[in-house]
């Protein structure tokens, strides 16, 4: 099956007659749209525009309100100063966002009247920071997470973050895990959420009465919702709380009374999570996961009936992850972007059995932001476009296109094309695969191949434009580049993703290497000229490869898993495994999958890229594959970040990563084309 793609979304961009393909200070140069909020009405939206200064190796983000019909769009806060996390008041009288001014360390609250102008008005002074923004349904205060310790007031806090960054001992001490997630260390401090009203004053605590904390991992606006009356909270708590063996579930509690905290969800041991109230107040949205520790589990709509104090699955047997999902106005429905079969589509949600409907279809859209009418504004992108702020017609799916922030450097890209096919893999399952070809592509003449293989493992690749490998830049350094999502990805079903649990190499490993294979008999493919990479998961077949069989000429592993034992020292290595797959419990299991007992058959030259603040995947997995190339003495070279963690996100260093990748697989894998 072929699905060939337009090198246009759903808009033109036009080309301009000096238009060249992309490269990374191009793609650098364009303006990244953050997740937008609509106006009640539907008659604008807001949204966070970052422009990026590659030679001072900066980013400064700015809100813009966008008017819908698409109109002259204008700027709502000031350059040189951050903004983020927007929200419209319920009543469209207000513009929430946090910002960091007047010399804060720690991002605060502000609100902005969008009626009659004025200035932003700060609301809090809080020294632990405020983030997760989220109003009271009648826009008289909003909601904010911030990280306290329980006991100490805010004057308190403060002088207890200025001793500990004045102090000149530097241990850190630990009783219980997690003590990190991602590339921050995690403290003795808890997650809470308060309020503040938009005449500021001492900011209100709303959970820390019930002393359940918000998970320490991320937590933030999706992690909790105000009722609409404004009278209770629900919100997400781990009822384990060892840092262990976790168990989030949905807790409710009164606000304001005192009264004690329910939980919603003691039936599930896995996680329950994303609560949000019906706009009648009478239900409550959550997604929930069944298969305890495996985050890749689907996620499946449940409505707890707040009345009668019951739960239900809604969709039951819709074979896809229904996360991140809103209400619409009439309570009938839920609304959201959902991982479906190699791209992200929108879907609507029916509480009365029907089937869910896919509103829109091309495309990847994701961050939706629903008014009261029913009108969506959404980013929308592809691999040939960055994220546009879009509206979106519920019935129709058209997408109207509302930002113009980018069309004068788009207008002087050639994009490459780019299409979807699928190919038999593993047991002779189907596999999706993207093929991004290079601008001018000519099916008569020989390309080089580059094969990308995506993280995760249970994360698909979709139709998206990705700022760290971005498939048109290798293409337009005269490669053909092939994205397959092996077994294990999301959005292809539950079967199929759980399919690679707990030998995560087997099928993963054939499907790239029969994927490949397909790629090599196809007559644009110089078989001779094949290298192949990845990041996190990615680096981790990367190196499984490595140690095996396979066609490729040279290999990139970025943030490779490289020895699994060692692996405990991730950012969840405390946590317990799956079904009780611990490493001194199942020795073979981890002998068999772990990419160092490949090492006596390390050939292939292999670009080895890690960096020191990464905690998901430690930095010791980068050094032991680059020293055991070295020792075996192949071809390698190792590329090390000290600034940055899972990913390569400064401009300066992202430049410096694309160019160490492009000369390495030339060295081994001339681009362009041959007759």
């Amino acid at each position: 099956m072929r699905l060939i793609l337009p090198v246009a979304l759903l808009f033109a961009t036009g080309l301009c007659e000096a238009a060249k393909p992309i490269d990374v200070d191009t793609m650098w140069s364009l303006k990244r749209l953050g997740a937008p909020t609509i106006a009640p009405d539907g008659s604008a939206a807001v949204a966070p525009v970052t422009t990026f200064d590659t030679k001072e190796n900066k980013g400064r983000t700015v809100l813009w309100r966008f008017p819908i019909p698409a109109g002259e769009a204008r700027a709502l806060t000031s350059e040189g100063v951050d903004a983020g996390a927007p929200s419209y008041s319920p009543d469209g009288r207000w513009l929430a966002f946090t910002s960091k001014r007047e010399g804060d360390d720690v991002g605060q609250l502000y609100v902005l009247p969008l009626e009659g102008g004025g200035e932003a008005r700060r609301l809090t002074r809080v020294p632990t920071g405020v983030g997760g923004i989220k109003w009271y349904p009648d826009s008289s205060r909003v909601a904010f997470v911030t990280r306290v310790w329980p006991g100490k007031d805010w004057k308190a806090a403060a002088e207890e973050l200025k001793k500990r960054k004045e102090t000149k001992v530097s241990a850190r001490t630990w009783d219980k895990a997690p003590i990190r997630y991602w590339d921050q260390w995690l403290d003795d401090r808890e997650a809470h959420v308060y309020s503040v009203g938009l005449d500021g004053g001492d900011p209100v605590a709303l959970t820390l009465p019930s002393g359940r904390p918000l998970p320490p991992q991320d937590p933030g606006a999706g992690s909790y919702d105000i009722a609409p009356d404004g009278k209770s909270i629900a919100f997400v708590s781990d009822t384990a709380r060892n840092g262990v063996d976790s168990n989030p579930d949905i807790w409710l509690q009164p606000i304001g009374s005192g009264g004690p905290a329910r939980n919603l969800t003691p039936e599930n041991p896995g996680n329950d999570f994303s609560p949000r109230f019906s706009p009648d107040g009478r239900s409550l949205a959550f997604a929930r996961q069944t298969i305890k520790g495996f985050y890749g589990d689907t996620q499946r709509l449940f409505v707890h009936d707040l009345r009668r104090g019951a739960n239900r699955a809604i969709a039951a047997d819709w074979d896809r992850s229904a996360g991140g999902l809103q209400w619409s106005r009439d309570g009938k429905s839920l609304v959201g972007a959902i991982d479906d079969a190699g791209t992200s589509r929108l879907y609507e949600v029916y509480l009365d059995g029907r089937k869910p409907r896919a509103i829109t279809g091309k495309g990847d859209v994701g961050a939706p932001d629903l008014a009261r009418d029913g009108s969506i504004v959404a980013l929308q992108q592809s691999f040939v476009s960055p994220p546009r702020l879009v509206s979106i017609d519920r019935r129709s799916g058209k997408a109207s296109v509302l930002d113009r922030i980018n069309d004068d450097v788009l207008a002087g890209i050639e994009w490459g094309s780019y299409e979807s096919v699928t190919v038999k893999g593993a047991r002779g399952d189907d596999v999706q695969m993207w093929i991004n070809y290079p601008p001018r592509f000519d099916r008569s003449r020989k390309y080089p191949l580059f094969v990308l293989i995506h993280g995760g493992p249970h994360n698909g690749i979709t139709d998206a434009f990705a700022w760290r490998w971005n498939a048109q830049v290798f293409s337009a350094w005269g490669y053909v580049t092939a994205w397959p999502n092996f077994h294990g990805s999301s959005g292809f079903g539950q079967a199929f993703t759980d399919s690679i649990n707990p030998d995560q190499d087997t099928l993963p490993y054939e499907d790239v290497i029969k994927a490949t294979e397909w790629m090599a008999a196809q007559p644009y493919i110089d078989s001779n000229r094949m290298v192949a990479g990845g990041g996190s998961y990615g680096g981790y077949l990367t190196s499984i490869i490595l140690g095996r069989e396979h066609p490729f000429k040279a290999l990139v592993a970025h943030a490779a898993v490289y020895n699994w034992f060692t692996q405990v020292a991730a950012d969840y290595g405390a946590s317990k495994r799956r079904d009780g797959q611990e490493f001194w419990k199942a020795p073979e299991l981890f002998a068999k999958s772990s990419p160092h007992f490949g090492a006596g058959n390390f050939k292939t030259p292999t670009l080895v890229i890690h960096g020191e603040q990464d905690f998901r995947v430690p930095v010791n997995h980068g050094i032991e594959l680059f020293n055991t190339l070295q020792n075996q003495g192949v071809e390698s070279r190792l590329v090390y970040y000290p600034d940055e963690n899972h990913w390569v996100l400064k401009p300066a260093n992202s430049l410096h990563w694309y160019g160490e990748v492009k000369a390495w697989i030339e060295k081994f894998a001339k681009p362009g084309v041959t007759p």
